[in-house]
């Protein structure tokens, strides 16, 4: 039977479209359902900023009266300005195990790219490198760590007889407490307290929550400016991400180094709520409710971090700043009961970090990677 493949237009066209992960992964015992709120805020124009420099266009794959598929195509304004390649973006892409719905959904994201002059497709980025990006290639035996994907183990091959090849690798690294070696890694911090005079290191500041992440995001697009695939985040992005993330951002997890007072470097990790999000059927908050939700994470059903942000500023490199703030979060999760995080994703040609990561007793645990062709 033929597949159809055809754009999203109504309303409930885009339900659908947003349905289609929890019908898809129904049974999978490690997928962990997206907040469909959330979801439904990602693609809205009027609720994420994404949309004043970017443009998506939503496509559902048919066959025989039943949706196998979907995927986005994506025009990021930011992503053109500052690299001027020609590259657009797919993402969040589900199929059927069946390549012949693969291919004609990739055929019509790759259309519309090609008629908006794009010459270059890179994803999975739903919908940039700043959101849920990359595709999981190893470690599909456990739940993904909050906003990271989770997706059939065929995927990559599929992308890959389209024509992808893959562009970069990144690696999630995972540390318990039983395996960290504490006192190796508090030495190392001593000393690199000692090298840097003046240099403390402390938690962000609830009474003054924009200026603290505007300072964070102000060295996060210096820090990461040269990294491959970076995008800077606009202010109202940064500002929106941080509304967004504000209930469940824990101070003592978000943390500065600062030099005389200035900040130079600093590491947000977040709760692995995913531990509680995993429980609620078909991603409805209402089924159980925040409270609920918030409850299991503060009684120790969350018993995980996810350090999703770091970055130093360029000028201070080298200084081992990067370990020291990795400690503090490793030891301040302790103090509040976490067990365990994740420090997710490190591109795999940060050499310096990787390195770091290994020396502390982390290990890769799960395997990423953005794939990329030409039009």
């Amino acid at each position: 039977m033929p597949v159809t493949v055809r754009p999203v237009r109504s309303s409930a066209d885009r339900k659908t479209f947003l349905d289609v992960p929890y019908g898809h992964y129904h049974g999978d015992r490690h997928f962990v359902p997206p907040l469909r709120m959330d979801q439904a805020g990602v693609l809205n124009p009027k609720k994420n900023p994404f949309f004043e420099h970017g443009a998506v266009e939503l496509f559902l794959a048919e066959r025989g009266g039943e949706v196998v598929g979907r995927v986005a195509a994506i025009e990021n304004g930011q992503h053109l300005a500052k690299y001027a390649d020609g590259n657009g973006f797919f993402g969040f892409f589900e199929t059927v195990e069946d390549y012949a719905v693969a291919h004609a959904l990739l055929d019509a994201a790759a259309s519309w790219l090609r008629a908006r002059g794009l010459t270059g497709v890179r994803g999975p980025a739903n919908p940039t490198m700043n959101d849920v990006a990359g595709l999981l290639v190893d470690g599909f035996d456990r739940p993904p760590s909050i906003l990271l994907p989770y997706n059939k183990p065929y995927y990559a091959e599929y992308l890959e007889r389209w024509g992808f090849e893959r562009a970069m690798t990144m690696w999630a690294f995972y540390v318990h407490e039983a395996y960290i070696n504490s006192e190796r890694m508090a030495r190392g911090a001593e000393i690199v307290a000692r090298r840097n005079p003046g240099v403390t290191v402390r938690s962000l500041d609830p009474k003054r929550f924009d200026d603290d992440v505007a300072a964070a995001m102000r060295i996060y697009n210096r820090a990461w400016a040269e990294n491959w695939g970076h995008v800077p985040y606009t202010e109202h992005e940064a500002l929106h991400l941080a509304g967004e993330m504000k209930p469940i951002i824990e101070p003592d997890l978000f943390l500065f180094a600062e030099l005389d007072g200035e900040p130079i470097a600093f590491a947000a990790s977040l709760p692995n709520l995913n531990q509680a999000l995993r429980h609620l059927p078909r991603g409805r908050l209402a089924s159980l409710g925040l409270p609920k939700v918030l409850g299991t994470w503060k009684l120790g059903g969350v018993y995980e971090i996810r350090m999703a942000l770091m970055g130093v500023l360029p000028e201070h490199r080298h200084r081992g700043l990067d370990a020291l703030l990795i400690h503090h979060t490793i030891v301040n999760g302790r103090r509040d009961g976490y067990q365990a995080a994740e420090l997710s994703w490190v591109l795999d040609s940060n050499k310096p970090l990787v390195n770091a990561l290994e020396k502390l007793g982390c290990v890769r645990d799960k395997e990423y990677a953005m794939f990329e062709a030409a039009l």
